[in-house]
């Protein structure tokens, strides 16, 4: 078994596996034919397998250990990129990457939030959990680029705030919620786009937007199937059942109308093809942030309000 994929990949793995094998033969003459069947197999496989996710599936793809971070997109996403640091209050946060960048020569202020792959790049990042110091760097540069009439590009992928008792003594609610608030009428259009885990209030203290976007394969929630599998079945092992009812996926937030755009995704997920995920990604952010600059500051603002109000359903 391949520890770098997961479970319902490994029939795909073991065929892509065997085709390396014959392409790394000298003499291909023989086994063309072998490696061209082969391939249509694995397509074929791939598209079986992936036109019936379950929810719990989508959510382990949105956390797959391959899976593109924030750092993966930057240099190839956007023309130029100079970051900026700390909260001018507290400290700087690893978790929360942020900057003015320019894509397709238009300036933008650019935050992110950033997991790491190897132990050390994990506890740089702190497993994606940015502390209060983080929020209130992105409120910083927030409202410099608002100062500036910058628009705002945001990044979501993170399991959720950091919940220390350290983040806790420095105003974790509160830095999120201030968040909020300014995000709400901050006079700069606002695009987010969550490439993989958008966990609770520490997602969303980035992304009050005007555009919402989501990689097909990424979630989207108040909480992660573990927690609230041990929430309502007192037990995280059923996170597959509790990934269902939480409706997180980029299907059921766009039925719900919680996100606007859902951008696909290479044959198999972003891991596969990641080269063309980083032109999905930079064709479908320069669109929207061409559209959605032609509008008036006025007339943004009243949408932004709107859109918020009219979020949640509910029956009397």
């Amino acid at each position: 078994m391949n520890l770098d994929y997961l479970d319902f990949e490994q029939p795909i793995v073991e065929l892509e596996e065997k085709i390396q094998t014959l392409d790394n033969i000298k003499d291909k003459a023989d086994i063309v034919d072998e490696m061209g069947a082969l391939k249509i197999k694995s397509n074929a496989l791939t598209k079986k397998i992936f036109s019936s996710l379950s929810d719990w599936q989508i959510s382990q793809l949105a956390r797959h250990p391959k899976r593109l971070y924030t750092l993966d997109y930057i240099s190839h996403v956007f023309d130029e990129f100079t970051e900026l640091h700390g909260d001018r209050i507290y400290g700087d946060d690893h978790a929360i990457i942020g900057g003015i960048a320019r894509l397709d020569a238009q300036p933008v202020m650019f935050i992110g939030q950033q997991k790491g792959r190897t132990t050390q790049e994990k506890l740089k990042y702190n497993f994606g959990m940015p502390r209060p110091e983080g929020y209130r760097k992105a409120l910083r540069l927030m409202k410099l680029s608002e100062k500036f009439s910058m628009p705002i590009i945001t990044f979501i992928d993170t399991p959720g705030a950091y919940p220390g008792i350290g983040a806790e003594e420095r105003g974790q609610s509160e830095a999120i919620a201030k968040n909020l608030f300014e995000m709400s009428t901050l006079a700069t259009p606002i695009i987010s786009v969550v490439i993989g885990e958008g966990g609770s209030g520490g997602a969303l203290a980035i992304g009050v937007a005007d555009i919402i976007m989501m990689f097909k394969y990424s979630i989207y929630s108040v909480i992660s199937p573990e927690g609230c599998a041990s929430i309502l079945y007192k037990d995280a092992t059923k996170a597959n059942l509790a990934a269902e009812s939480l409706k997180l996926t980029s299907a059921h937030l766009k039925e719900n109308g919680l996100i606007d755009i859902i951008i696909d995704e290479p044959l198999g997920g972003i891991h596969r093809d990641p080269s063309q995920a980083k032109v999905l990604l930079k064709e479908a952010l320069i669109q929207q942030l061409n559209e959605i600059k032609q509008l008036p500051i006025e007339q943004l603002l009243q949408n932004r309000q709107e859109k918020l109000l009219n979020f949640g359903k509910f029956k009397d």
